[in-house]
Formats: C-alpha cells, sequence, structure tokens
C-alpha cells in the first residue's frame, strides 16, 4: 500500500507568511506531510513576484497564504490570483473566522480556510481536498466548507 504522504508527491506550494516562526513551523509541517518542494514568501508583495514566476515555469500549483501580512494581505493575493491564476487552489491561514472575512474569502474565490491554530492532521485534511480539487479542476470546490455559523472549521 502506498505510503499516505505519496498522496501530496506532485504538491509544488507557495507558502506566504509574514512570521517568520510560523513559516519555519508550516513548512516543517509540510515537510512530515511528504512535501517538499515548497517555496517562501514573506509578503503578498513577494508573492506576487514569484506567482508571475510559477506561472511561466509551473514551480507552484497551490497556495498556502496567511492573510494578515504587510504590503499586500493575503486576501488582495487572493483577488490577484483569481484574476491570473484562476484554477490555482489557494488556502487561507487565519484566525479570522467570523461571518464578514468569511463571506470576504468567499467572495474573492479562497479554496479553503485554515484556522489558526491548526494541526497537523487539520492541515493534511485540507490537503487532500485539495488535492481532488487538483484533479477536479475547481480551485472553489471547497466554498460549501463553511457549518451552520457561516464560519469555516478546521
Amino acid at each position: 500500500m502506498a505510503n499516505v504522504t505519496d498522496r501530496f508527491n506532485n504538491f509544488r506550494i507557495l507558502l506566504v507568511e509574514d512570521d517568520p516562526q510560523s513559516l519555519n513551523l508550516i513548512r516543517a509541517m509540510l515537510n512530515d506531510l511528504g512535501i517538499y518542494q515548497v517555496q517562501t514568501a514573506s509578503n503578498g508583495l513577494q508573492a506576487k513576484i514569484l506567482l508571475e514566476d510559477a506561472a511561466a515555469n509551473g514551480l507552484a500549483n497551490v497556495v498556502l497564504c496567511d492573510w494578515m501580512m504587510p504590503l499586500v494581505s493575503g486576501i488582495d493575493l487572493l483577488r490577484h490570483v483569481r484574476q491570473s491564476m484562476p484554477t490555482i487552489p489557494f488556502l487561507m491561514i487565519t484566525g479570522q473566522a467570523d461571518e464578514v472575512s468569511v463571506n470576504e474569502a468567499r467572495t474573492a474565490g479562497v479554496t479553503g480556510y485554515i484556522l489558526k491554530p491548526f494541526t497537523l492532521d487539520d492541515l493534511r485534511k485540507k490537503l487532500w481536498i485539495v488535492k481532488d480539487v487538483l484533479t477536479l479542476g475547481s480551485p472553489t470546490a471547497l466554498g460549501d466548507d463553511a457549518d451552520e455559523t457561516g464560519s469555516w472549521g478546521k
């Protein structure tokens, strides 16, 4: 039987996180899941530049992005991605689970939400779903992932 981490062997992730400790922790979690092709950006502006290169040479097929960042926020980066790379799955990492934020992310075309703090298992579950999104080709397939309160859980 194939290792569960084999499910992610074709993931090429752009991880966008302004906090160095969080960035290193999330990268380590991705490595624990067998995902080693991880590019990082410390803000949304840097991510935009990397994504332009990624579009040209296929360096990223999933964006994992913090919401609250300097220069260009995660939600603004999401809007940019949906205009320039509409099919790439985009997971938002945030502590913002209020209805207004959730609806803003949905409207912008987020693929899924990962609420802070989260565990390795939480991340694995979201990435399993993203794997299906990559297979099916619908970047906003997680749009109905909200619970009855309108907020997205882990």
